[in-house]
């Protein structure tokens, strides 16, 4: 398994099976420590596989990007529908696509900084 894949794994956990309906509900907001216990998860599956640099700055670029102002931003530039289910199923891919991005390009640009 490549480093790429392991952390996609771990992102997928930290997302979806360690992240609890007030972390859902709160990780928006930088003030409230939902958004720091949930990013800290982030950094600390990541840690052992990418090195704890690596894992500090995708957890703390995964926590500006669970604010939904980059998706928001995206959305609106490429005129992505803003109402109905459909709105919902793009916020949710579109994030998620945004989240394993940056670990592509962390490993990309950032390779000497990988354990």
């Amino acid at each position: 398994m490549t480093l790429f894949e392991k952390a996609l794994v771990l992102h997928l956990i930290g997302d979806f099976l360690l992240q609890n309906d007030w972390m859902a509900r709160f990780k928006v907001d930088l003030r409230h420590p939902a958004a720091w216990v949930h990013s800290g998860i982030h950094a600390l599956l990541l840690g052992p596989v990418l090195g704890w640099g690596g894992a500090l700055a995708l957890g703390l670029i995964h926590m500006v990007v669970d604010t939904r102002v980059p998706q928001r931003w995206w959305s609106r530039v490429f005129r992505q529908t803003q109402e109905g289910e459909v709105a919902l199923h793009t916020t949710i891919w579109g994030d998620q696509v945004i989240h394993i991005s940056t670990i592509a390009l962390w490993l990309l640009l950032a390779p000497d900084l990988v354990r």
